[in-house]
């Protein structure tokens, strides 16, 4: 394993200001840790069969926007987020290549528009895997990968590459508190509320939804993210108290401007 090249990386990632990433085995996609388990063609070494460690990185989305939502600024950052993504990872994988270590990103998403996922609802690659491999979190009830230091709310790409690096490990603890709050939020009722993968969404529910925001240029809905209760960065913005999500909460200052940002820069 190069120490060395992982130390470089490392150093890369950390002055590109990516705060999370790991490096995921391969092969452990082909000894699936809980069921139901997605097919083989789903496989970075199905995907790409020289590949010997899956990069992970991820940004964060800034809880008091996603506390928006729906709004034009929680838009505007998803939007700012995944093409900082896609630059960094880019970026990341010319550098190994330069180095001698054929590599490339995937895209965040991997699919071409909200409509696309009616007929094939998942993208070619889970990133959201690749993360809980390369030990960045574990899943919750939201269906989302929840990480210690802002709970579900980052966004991840992934770097498949030939270099031989030091893997990560999943986290031995699992930091979904099982509050039920994103079961009981979520505007359609998408979610089943069961641990995962049990708590697989009604994607269709999900995707009718999100459809309809899009139209209105406030797309992605990201509910569910927005009020779990872990992650560090609830402290750092000071929204450890869970009720001010509910309408007796006592900070009616924050729903104003919730409702003020919400009323402004997308149809009605």
């Amino acid at each position: 394993m190069n120490e060395k090249l992982k130390d470089d990386l490392v150093r890369r990632m950390e002055s590109m200001d990516i705060p999370l990433y790991g490096i995921a085995d391969p092969s452990v996609w082909e000894s699936p840790p809980f069921e139901p388990w997605m097919p083989s063609d789903f496989y970075p070494r199905s995907i790409y069969p020289e590949c010997r460690s899956v990069i992970v990185i991820g940004l964060p989305i800034s809880l008091p926007v996603i506390e928006t939502t729906p709004s034009i600024h929680y838009h505007e950052m998803y939007k700012t987020v995944n093409q900082l993504l896609d630059q960094s990872a880019y970026r990341l994988s010319v550098h190994l290549s330069e180095k001698g270590h054929g590599s490339f990103y995937i895209p965040r998403d991997g699919y071409g528009s909200i409509g696309v996922l009616k007929d094939q609802p998942f993208a070619f690659f889970s990133h959201r895997h690749a993360a809980y491999f390369a030990g960045l979190g574990t899943f919750g009830m939201n269906n989302a990968l929840l990480t210690r230091k802002y709970g579900p709310r980052v966004r991840f790409t992934s770097i498949f590459t030939t270099a031989e690096l030091p893997h990560d490990h999943p986290l031995d603890s699992q930091l979904c508190t099982r509050c039920f709050r994103c079961i009981k939020k979520c505007p359609v009722q998408a979610l089943p509320g069961k641990d995962y993968p049990e708590a697989l969404l009604d994607k269709e529910k999900c995707r009718l939804y999100n459809e309809k925001l899009s139209n209105r240029y406030i797309h992605p809905c990201g509910v569910c993210i927005k009020v779990c209760p872990v992650g560090e960065d609830r402290k750092l913005f000071n929204r450890t108290d869970m009720s001010i999500y509910e309408a007796e909460g006592q900070r009616k200052d924050l729903r104003a401007a919730w409702k003020h940002v919400q009323a402004y820069g997308g149809k009605k």
